[in-house]
């Protein structure tokens, strides 16, 4: 990618109350605490930062998932144009329903056909669940069922995301949380799996996956829900799970996968904004960084 990486920020605050609103404010602490310094130190230069924002005559559309598929079509419209400008794009989403905006925008990177888009999905949830199986009701636990064209189409097409995923296009990584109804319906997908263990001990079935996806598709997303950590490295995450990898070790795998010249965009979700006075999580999210930006110069 010569001297310089370049990599374009692109921001998705919007909730729609559809989600945990109290994660909106984590894509500004994300770019706002030595993020740039960061990057400056890795050879990294930051093209643009742009944020997905409901323009004036959105703002005069009502019904909370329309207005979410406007905005996930404006994020769409950032990363596509990113990618295009041959810019890694690294998305800082408040919550996982920025998913199907950055897979739009990746699909639509392309010079004219749809692209075929690998997605690697780290989060400690399956976020498979529909609105028939879904208990909480949170949108937040559906996009990946969105993205594999199981629920909410017209959200998708707004997204930018005009083919959803074949489910063999997807990989989980770390999810250790199911919901009842979700096994049922992962059972009947050809979705796969990178355990923590195989995190953790950098075992062979990483590089597995990242070749399998590339083999069968144009440019890979990765997409990361910081749940996915041990919770005490993400204080105040209102959805913790036990039993994760470390910061360093998610930076390990990161390296690796980031290194694949077809990974086109990063992004980062469900930051906490609340209950972490010591900073843990700001310190992870760096160790993240670190790590993608590290497979990103050796490519």
């Amino acid at each position: 990618m010569g001297d310089k990486v370049k990599v374009g920020i692109a921001k998705f605050i919007h909730d729609g109350n559809y989600a945990r609103a109290e994660f909106d404010a984590g894509p500004d602490i994300m770019e706002n605490n030595g993020l740039y310094e960061l990057l400056e130190a890795q050879g990294v230069e930051v093209t643009e930062t742009k944020t997905a924002r409901l323009t004036e005559e959105d703002e005069k559309e009502y019904g909370t998932i329309y207005r979410l598929g406007l905005a996930s079509g404006h994020m769409s419209e950032i990363v596509s144009s990113q990618i295009k400008r041959g810019e890694f794009s690294l998305a800082l989403i408040s919550n996982c329903i920025g998913l199907m905006g950055v897979l739009g925008g990746v699909q639509r990177s392309g010079d004219d056909q749809p692209l075929r888009v690998g997605l690697i999905y780290f989060d400690a949830h399956a976020d498979i669940n529909t609105p028939e199986t879904t208990r909480s009701g949170l949108m937040g636990g559906m996009p990946v069922a969105s993205a594999t064209g199981m629920c909410f189409h017209r959200l998708r097409r707004q997204a930018g995301l005009e083919v959803p995923l074949p489910t063999r296009y997807v990989t989980y990584v770390g999810v250790r949380e199911v919901d009842a109804l979700e096994y049922e319906i992962l059972d009947r997908s050809d979705v796969e799996y990178i355990t923590v263990d195989d995190v953790k001990e950098m075992f062979p079935t990483i590089r597995e996956q990242m070749e399998r996806l590339s083999g069968i598709t144009d440019l890979i997303y990765i997409h990361i829900d910081t749940d996915v950590l041990n919770p005490g490295e993400m204080p105040g995450h209102t959805t913790p799970e036990p039993n994760g990898f470390t910061s360093e070790q998610l930076a390990g795998c990161l390296e690796l996968m980031c290194s694949y010249p077809n990974v086109a965009c990063l992004g980062v979700a469900s930051m906490p904004t609340e209950g972490d006075p010591e900073g843990a999580s700001i310190r992870a999210f760096h160790n993240m960084i670190q790590g993608a930006m590290r497979g990103l110069r050796n490519r």
